[in-house]
């Protein structure tokens, strides 16, 4: 529903212009916010491990510490490397490199443009004391890194040659392999001291055919050699090859499948791939319409496994998450027959929303990979920042004045060719970015302001011309341009995004309280000609074909409505469930079976129920009706996995609250068949706790909103 973007920001606006009122607009970045976190305080994470965009993760553990790398595509520095010890909270740790100096393309010069290049699907390994991190770049071949310690330096090694979405394995023999391709999966051989490839090395070790896909993870786990791949057709599913000899044969299963997180793919952009002309203003876009179940590589793909200092293992893989790009998911994985799947015992492929955390020695608290808010009077931008292509150093500052990022105008056509281009990464579900913008600075020509970093972009500036400033809204989806004058040179611009909804809203202030929407609702596709999601961008250039004056940037503000997920379990209360498939509300009959009815319906067979929900610790519950007949209680197994109200509670009587994040919605994991509750809408069968996991649209009968009928206590 957009309409829920406009009631947001609204209700934003209000709560964040209240915040402020008492405080000088200098110091908005200066207040402390919450970042989401996966970690849950309960000893319990919900995915995705980061609510903005890590695509093609790669992790490892070194004793008790993991890492984890991933793609950075075109955005400088690259190649970034977050460390953890619990393998839920991470911190970022280092970049591999500050910039790409492999061609005019990089730079965006001379017309050209890396838009959707650069660093794709990174393998991070350790051997013998050393970390390296194999990397393709487009057009340029195999990149490698290495560093003694993770946080760098990183040396960067050139190997050329066409190898991609690589995995590497150091063998127990000395030797080392590199295994990728697509669909059939090559091995090539690597020089003992990394210094290039073994000539005539390739092999073909698996062919057409297999359903392997690509993005290869390789490991030797008890003496077995073990692929894990990501397929997409005819939906994005996890496979897993295993041998005995690293050259074959090999026999495949399917590891993880159809578990989409309840998310469905948004807005697409049709008919854009990355390399090709860039977009131009003007040109008519074509977008597919939001929704679909499994379609493409929606599922959890593009992963791998590792272990834990306690025995235990942990899948890895990444997700499109609608306008937000693609994030990261953690998996448990179940071991049976020497497969390696991701899910739980009696659902294996599938992935809870919500789980346990992993069993590891350190204690660790909750906290955000990055710190997002800036107020630029550090001497070095926050590591959250990337610059859109290389920066031209000596065009940029945070010393020309305390407390300001100053970005000196280039000459650009249009946005997406401007250099110098400050971004970072949107975060969902909901975020509101606001910079404050100083643009006396600007000569004529000039344009500086916040952008939508998008194919289709947005932006929100002024501009500066022979007779004075003006406020300027683009938006190339529409090719609609707002432009009214402006008095005055400093202003706040304000980027407003509902990121499950793909779309957003940009709002203006002369003052720092008031805003003021401007340019209506912005959809936000995703796409693969920068093949990122959505960017917040802080930009200033010329028109005019010359380099201009600056653009004071002194505040960058982002708040996260709704990373306080404190409230979604309703520990204690009284509520009533509601089925999100049909509308259905929950009722018991004489025999204690939970059935289903019209929300306004009065059942002769027996009431609505009330649940009282009970904190069991852990992130479990259990849910006494309030009439006294019993807890929700999961009888028998399999297909006879009946849910009903028993006067005793038991371990039966257990859930794992699964938070769906929005609008109170939820679904119930039962801890003894790790399978949901749920019910066929279709037909009048009661409740069940045998359904694996939801659909994209979660209409299939798992998902349940609560409501509050009673106070807490």
């Amino acid at each position: 529903m957009h309409t829920s973007l406009t009631t947001l920001a609204v209700a934003c606006a209000v709560a964040l212009g209240a915040s402020h009122a008492a405080t000088a607009p200098s110091a908005l970045a200066a207040e402390p916010t919450l970042s989401w976190t996966a970690d849950n305080g309960n000893g319990t994470f919900t995915n995705p491990l980061f609510y903005d965009e890590f695509s093609d993760p790669d992790i490892i553990r070194v004793g008790e510490d993991f890492y984890l790398a991933g793609t950075t595509m075109h955005a400088m520095p690259g190649l970034v490397v977050l460390h953890s010890k619990d393998l839920v909270n991470w911190k970022f740790l280092s970049y591999a490199f500050r910039q790409l100096d492999l061609g005019p393309e990089f730079d965006l010069a001379d017309g050209k443009d890396a838009y959707g290049q650069g660093i794709w699907a990174p393998c991070i390994r350790h051997h013998q004391g050393r970390f390296y991190i194999f990397t393709n770049v487009n057009g340029h071949g195999l990149q490698v890194y290495v560093a003694e310690n993770p946080a760098g330096p990183w040396e960067h090694r050139n190997f050329q040659g066409r190898i991609y979405d690589l995995s590497v394995l150091f063998d127990d023999d000395g030797r080392v392999y590199a295994v990728h391709g697509y669909d059939e999966v090559t091995l090539t051989e690597l020089k003992p001291d990394l210094s290039g490839i073994i000539e005539g090395s390739d092999r073909v070790i698996i062919p057409h055919g297999s359903a392997m896909g690509e993005g290869h993870h390789i490991y030797k786990i008890r003496g077995k050699y073990y692929i894990i791949s990501a397929n997409y057709a005819p939906t994005g599913r996890m496979q897993c090859a295993r041998a005995d000899r690293i050259e074959g044969p090999y026999e495949t299963v399917v590891i993880a499948g159809k578990e989409t997180l309840g998310t469905q793919r948004g807005w697409l952009t049709q008919g854009i791939g990355f390399g090709g002309p860039l977009q131009e203003p003007g040109m008519t876009f074509r977008l597919t319409e939001p929704g679909g179940n499994y379609l493409g590589a929606v599922p959890l793909h593009q992963g791998g496994i590792v272990d834990l200092p306690s025995g235990e293992w942990w899948g890895f893989s990444m997700m499109d998450f609608r306008s937000v790009g693609r994030t990261t998911a953690l998996s448990p994985v179940t071991w049976v027959d020497d497969w390696p799947y991701f899910g739980l015992p009696d659902n294996l492929g599938r992935t809870p929303r919500t789980w346990t955390k992993p069993a590891v020695a350190a204690r660790v608290e909750p906290h955000a990979p990055y710190q997002r808010s800036d107020d630029f009077s550090g001497t070095a931008l926050l590591p959250v920042w990337q610059w859109n292509h290389n920066p031209v150093e000596g065009k940029w500052s945070l010393a020309e004045q305390p407390g300001v990022l100053r970005l000196h105008t280039l000459p650009a056509s249009q946005f997406l060719r401007a250099r110098n281009t400050l971004t970072q990464r949107v975060i969902g579900p909901v975020s509101i970015a606001t910079a404050e913008l100083d643009a006396a600075g600007l000569q004529p020509g000039d344009t500086a302001g916040l952008a939508l970093l998008n194919v289709p972009f947005a932006t929100l500036g002024v501009v500066r011309s022979d007779t004075g400033f003006a406020l300027r809204f683009y938006d190339q989806l529409k090719n609609e341009t707002i432009e009214q004058p402006l008095a005055t040179s400093r202003v706040w611009l304000r980027a407003t995004g509902d990121y499950d909804q793909d779309v957003a809203q940009l709002s203006f202030s002369t003052d720092g309280h008031a805003f003021a929407s401007i340019g209506g609702e912005i959809k936000l596709p995703y796409q693969v000609r920068t093949f990122q999601g959505t960017r917040l961008g802080l930009f200033a250039f010329n028109t005019a074909g010359r380099e201009g004056g600056h653009a004071d940037f002194a505040d960058f503000r982002l708040e996260e409505p709704l990373a306080d997920r404190s409230g979604n379990i309703p520990l204690g209360r009284i509520v009533t469930l509601t089925n999100v498939a049909n509308g259905t509300v929950a009722w018991a009959n004489p025999h204690g079976m939970l059935h289903f009815v019209a929300a306004d319906a009065k059942p002769a067979q027996g009431p609505q129920v009330r649940f009282r929900v009970h904190d069991r610790g852990q992130g479990r519950v259990a849910l006494e009706a309030t009439d006294g007949s019993g807890f929700l209680t999961v009888v028998g197994a399999g297909l006879s996995a009946d849910v009903r109200l028993m006067k005793k509670e038991s371990a039966a009587s257990l859930f794992l609250w699964q938070d769906m994040l929005r609008d109170r919605q939820c679904m119930l994991l039962s801890l003894k068949t790790h399978r949901y509750l749920g019910l066929d809408p279709t037909t009048g069968e009661p409740y069940g706790a045998d359904w694996p996991g939801t659909r994209p649209d979660r209409k299939d009968g798992t998902v349940l909103v609560w409501a509050e009928a009673g106070p807490k206590g």
